[in-house]
C-alpha cells in the first residue's frame, strides 16, 4: 500500500505509472497479432492529449468562468485572486500545450491511418476532414485569440483596464466558439474511428 500511496502523491508519478501500465498492456498483446503498432500509439496519444485539451476547455467554460463571476460578486468572500493567480495560469499552460500536441498527433494519425494530411484538409475524406478543420480552427483560437488575451486578463502582460475589458470579451467568445465546435468535431472523430456511423 505504501508504494501506491507514493505513486499517487505526485501527479508526475501518477501519469508516468499510467503510461507504464499502458505500455505493459500493449506489450502483452494489443490486437490479434499480439503487437502494438505505431498507428495505435499515435491515435492513443492523440486521444489522451485531446481529452486533456477538451476537458480543460469544458472546465474553463462550465466551472472556472462562472466561479470567477461569483467570486467577483461575493463581497465577503475570498475573491477570485487564488483562481487568477494560481489555478488559471497552470490550467492555461496545460490547455495550450495539450491543444498543440493534440493537433500534432492528429496530423500524425492522419498519415498513419493512410488518410493523409492533404486528403483530410481538401475534404477528400469528408468526415475526418471536417474534424481536422474544426480542430485546426480551435487550435487557432487557443493560440491566437484565447492565450494572448488571457495574458492581459491575468496580468502576465501589461494592459490598461480598457484593454483587459476587451480581452475578456475576445477570450470568452473564442472559448465559447471552441465549445460549440468541439461537439461536431468530436462527432466527426468518433464517426471516422467507428466506420462513419452516418
Amino acid at each position: 500500500m505504501g508504494i501506491i500511496k507514493k505513486l499517487l502523491a505526485s501527479i508526475k508519478a501518477t501519469i508516468a505509472t499510467g503510461f507504464v501500465l499502458a505500455i505493459l498492456i500493449a506489450a502483452f498483446g494489443w490486437d490479434r497479432s499480439g503487437s502494438f503498432n505505431l498507428l495505435e500509439a499515435t491515435v492513443w496519444l492523440h486521444v489522451i492529449v485531446g481529452i486533456t485539451w477538451i476537458g480543460l476547455l469544458y472546465y474553463f467554460n462550465f466551472v472556472q468562468t462562472p466561479a470567477m463571476a461569483e467570486a467577483l460578486g461575493d463581497e465577503g468572500g475570498p475573491g477570485p485572486a487564488a483562481i487568477g493567480k494560481y489555478v488559471a495560469p497552470r490550467a492555461l499552460l496545460w490547455f495550450r500545450m495539450s491543444a498543440a500536441v493534440t493537433w500534432l498527433t492528429g496530423m500524425s494519425a492522419l498519415e498513419s491511418t493512410g488518410v493523409g494530411f492533404m486528403n483530410a484538409f481538401t475534404l477528400a475524406s469528408p468526415v475526418i476532414g471536417l474534424g481536422a478543420w474544426l480542430g485546426t480552427i480551435m487550435l487557432f483560437n487557443v493560440w491566437v485569440l484565447i492565450w494572448p488575451n488571457q495574458k492581459k486578463i491575468l496580468g502576465i502582460v501589461e494592459a490598461s483596464a480598457e484593454e483587459v475589458g476587451k480581452a475578456k470579451v475576445v477570450a470568452a467568445m473564442a472559448s465559447r466558439i471552441n465549445v460549440l465546435l468541439s461537439i461536431p468535431m468530436l462527432l466527426s472523430m468518433t464517426a471516422f474511428a467507428h466506420g462513419n456511423l452516418f
